[in-house]
């Protein structure tokens, strides 16, 4: 597996939309997010009746041999809740592990910054051991993972140094599992499925919001297969001799296709947006805008002719967002003519023989 070449890719992939232009919490399409591969509790999704997936999988192939081995890892992002609270006295210090008494607030100015309530992310991954492929089409026990839950503090303090302040951070458990098994489709050719699962246990599911659900949820969640002594099929252009087996795949939720250099058919991404085989980041491109890809220059556009109010609640939402803002503002020029007009895939045309 090549994690050096779909490293960009699958980070891209993994905050696609976890903010959108404009940026603003206050904007409409901020206020619902994670739109992308998200698999909520599965008493969540029945109470839904199925609108909220709480499976993925991917299906592909894979040319080799009873020596070929597939290594799997999943990747998404697990939600933290951010409340921030007033403390009832303010305190000078506080003993190790002390928790004073606050009150939760909408929003709360200190040193000239605003802070309020917001859903952060933290990206997670499960790296399965390789398995042989025909070893796989006995397996009957998912791989089971498990991330405990966490509350974290950090304490504001005012210009005379006393603390004033304290934002929560606070994840809850979420367990989750993946079923690989392999079969046997052809002579030296192998169907692979991934299915991933939440089952995070989840009560009062029928009245619960979306909102509840996601912070138990998987959000971003993609898929990065690779082979040994062997290779992955194109499920986009397979060859015709094995065209009807590759469309009888059955991707769930996900699009598998080939990443790394063209030709190379090791490394397999399962993305919850549609891509095409060896996607690309544009070199041009200077950092994660999270609204889609190759459309840098009218996105940096954009950010620099919001108001000087709507940059303020943009870099005071998310440090992630600020990042962003502090970059675009800062770009030099010569770095932004290189987002315009650029030609890729040119070629002469061929002569006329006749």
């Amino acid at each position: 597996m090549n994690l050096a070449v779909v490293e960009q890719i699958a980070k891209a992939v993994l905050y696609e939309g976890y903010m959108l232009y404009p940026y603003r919490p206050s904007s409409v399409k901020n206020q619902q997010r994670w739109n992308f591969g998200v698999l909520v509790p599965q008493s969540y999704s029945e109470a839904q009746k199925g609108s909220e997936a709480w499976t993925m999988q991917t299906e592909c192939l894979v040319q080799g041999s009873s020596m070929t081995g597939i290594e799997v890892r999943v990747r998404f992002l697990q939600l933290v809740s951010r409340t921030v609270g007033q403390l009832n006295l303010p305190m000078s210090e506080l003993s190790p592990g002390e928790v004073p008494e606050f009150h939760l607030v909408e929003k709360l100015a200190v040193k000239d910054r605003v802070y309020q309530p917001w859903q952060e992310a933290i990206e997670r991954e499960v790296i399965l051991p390789v398995y042989n492929v025909e070893a796989l089409g006995y397996r009957l026990v998912p791989d089971a993972f498990v991330f405990p839950a966490e509350t974290q503090f950090e304490y504001l303090r005012e210009s005379g140094g006393q603390i004033v302040a304290v934002i929560v951070r606070e994840r809850k458990s979420l367990s989750g599992a993946v079923e690989i098994l392999s079969e046997r489709v052809g002579d030296g050719l192998f169907k692979i499925s991934v299915r991933i699962l939440n089952t995070t246990p989840f009560e009062g599911a029928n009245a619960a919001r979306r909102d509840d659900a996601l912070l138990s949820s998987m959000a971003s969640t993609h898929t990065v297969l690779g082979v040994q002594d062997g290779r992955f099929v194109s499920l986009l252009a397979p060859p015709e001799p094995i065209s009807e087996l590759a469309a009888s795949c059955k991707n769930l939720g996900t699009w598998p296709v080939l990443v790394g250099e063209e030709g190379q058919c090791d490394t397999l991404l399962s993305s919850p947006i549609i891509l095409y085989d060896y996607p690309q980041i544009a070199p041009e491109s200077a950092g994660d805008l999270f609204d889609g890809t190759e459309i840098d220059e009218i996105l940096s556009l954009r950010i620099m002719t919001l108001t000087d109010d709507e940059k303020l609640e943009m870099s005071q939402s998310d440090e992630r967002a600020r990042a962003m803002l502090e970059r675009t503002e800062t770009m030099p020029v010569e770095q932004l003519m290189k987002l315009h007009g650029v030609l890729r895939g040119l070629r002469p045309l061929k002569e006329d023989t006749q």
